[in-house]
């Protein structure tokens, strides 16, 4: 007996509430281009009552659940009924190029939560598990790419041919240019009308353009005449309409203090404006902004003074402050209500003076 299978066996899986995680996948690795640029995991989740989603986590957020979960169950930390133990999570990695060290995570994470999905029923049950594994409202307005570990086989039919069928054929209009990766993969061109074969799953399509057959995804195409329920192999039997929504930019404003002047810069992040960015996220963006290695990172008090920012504490302590005096400032909708004051390390002078 597998180790899952024995695990739930011995638990009370079958009382658990439908909306409880019970596997996930990576699908894809993102770009994200914040603070600064990462790469985030693109996870399909599936609960006990079949429902599917996509939520999207970094690393790090991975590392942070792993840790509250070793202070809570790991025996080493706690003693009595309530330990396990559980899986082991891939370590940090500090050096090398970002997307390969983001690739080379895929397997070891798809392992990690294939096996903490396997625990004892109370463990699934605890709010960090859920709260990880939960579609937030952020998660579900992303608009999926090619979700390329998830993509389905292809098979080989025939085109359509004779004119007569055209006009009834189910079809489609690609929205977006799309890449097709290896031979099982439709290329598409923006404008190009697809005649639809079969929908192979959730996130993918199967159709014929200019002779060619393969499979590409449905968010890239706008639907014109939908495929019979009859030739979906979809699990939720729904199509989409192929409307894509723009990833959301937020701007923050930053000034760099100079004996010349001030420089103000407004750069935008491709991130949710109530974000809270870490101190290292900062001082790398601001030195990539301003081209300058030794600076520091400030911000104005209510009473004029300019604080320096030293970690991700201070950071807190300056998001909380922008919100305690943000209504006093006219600011666009998408701009952070906090502003950041960028010196030279060295340079003192800034204290205690208005500027």
């Amino acid at each position: 007996m597998s180790l899952p299978q024995q695990l739930r066996d011995e638990s009370d899986f079958d009382q658990l509430p439908d909306n409880i995680p019970v596997s996930a996948t990576i699908a894809d690795v993102e770009e994200k281009k914040g603070f600064i640029v990462y790469y985030r995991f693109v996870i399909e989740v599936k609960t006990k009552g079949n429902r599917k989603y996509l939520i999207y986590r970094r690393y790090r957020q991975f590392f942070t659940l792993h840790e509250s979960l070793q202070l809570k169950y790991s025996p080493e930390a706690q003693s009595g009924y309530y330990t396990c133990k559980l899986p082991i999570l891939p370590g940090k990695v500090y050096m090398g190029n970002k997307k390969e060290i983001a690739e080379s995570r895929i397997p070891e994470l798809n392992n990690y939560m294939k096996r903490l999905l396997c625990l004892p029923t109370w463990v699934l049950l605890d709010d960090l598990i859920r709260m990880f594994f939960y579609q937030t409202e952020s998660d579900s307005q992303q608009v999926p790419r090619a979700l390329r570990r998830l993509r389905p086989p292809t098979r080989r039919v025939k085109t359509i041919k004779p004119k007569t069928d055209l006009l009834s054929a189910p079809r489609a209009e690609a929205v977006f240019d799309f890449s097709g990766s290896g031979r099982l993969e439709l290329s598409l061109k923006a404008g190009d009308v697809i005649f639809l074969l079969r929908r192979v799953n959730t996130d993918w399509l199967e159709g014929t353009v200019r002779d060619k057959t393969g499979i590409f995804p449905d968010s890239f195409v706008k639907i014109i005449k939908p495929l019979p329920e009859s030739q979906s192999d979809d699990e939720g039997g729904a199509s989409k309409n192929g409307d894509c929504a723009q990833g959301s930019y937020s701007c923050l404003r930053c000034n760099m203090l100079k004996p010349e002047g001030i420089d103000t810069r407004d750069i935008c992040v491709e991130e949710d404006i109530s974000i809270q960015p870490s101190y290292q996220e900062l001082l790398s963006r601001m030195r990539d902004v301003f081209q300058v290695e030794d600076i520091a990172l400030n911000y104005r008090d209510p009473e004029g003074d300019v604080i320096r920012v030293l970690d991700d504490e201070d950071v807190m302590l300056l998001v909380r402050e922008s919100k305690r005096t943000g209504s006093k400032v006219k600011r666009p909708v998408n701009q952070f209500p906090w502003e950041l004051l960028v010196t030279y390390s060295e340079d003192l002078s800034v204290y205690n003076t208005q500027y």
